[in-house]
């Protein structure tokens, strides 16, 4: 087997295409000013409410899993047109599929925002009655 004649990538070069890579796909894709909305009012009513340091991971876990599945779904978007920019059934299908991807990210994290903060406010709603 012959060594690999590429030069080897130090961590601060790939640091710094992962960093081009996400600035690339948030500016990218307008879908991400939606889950930048939804995750500031998600950490906003996180803080107000006070919730358990496990809550906060289930809370960011959610929030970083939608941001991945729209990463991947803009890579895919951005790679279909490099590849051919033509009308493709499977090209097509492959895009609607990431895009359940990001759709199921998202009722996923759904969940965990409701089951993390409909108990604390209906204690609040409750208390004012």
């Amino acid at each position: 087997m012959e060594p690999d004649p590429r030069p080897r990538r130090t961590w601060f070069a790939k640091f710094a295409d992962a960093f081009r890579g996400l600035r690339d796909g948030v500016r990218g894709e307008s879908s991400f000013l939606v889950h930048g909305v939804a995750a500031t009012l998600v950490i906003g009513l996180a803080v107000a409410l006070r919730v358990s340091a496990c809550e906060w991971c289930l809370l960011t876990l959610s929030i970083a899993g939608v941001v991945a599945a729209e990463l991947f779904n803009s890579a895919l978007e951005s790679l279909a047109r490099a590849v051919d920019r033509a009308p493709n059934v499977d090209v097509g299908r492959a895009l609607d599929i990431a895009s359940g991807a990001v759709l199921a990210a998202a009722c996923g994290a759904a969940i965990v925002g409701l089951v993390v903060f409909v108990p604390r406010l209906w204690a609040i709603v409750n208390g004012w009655a």
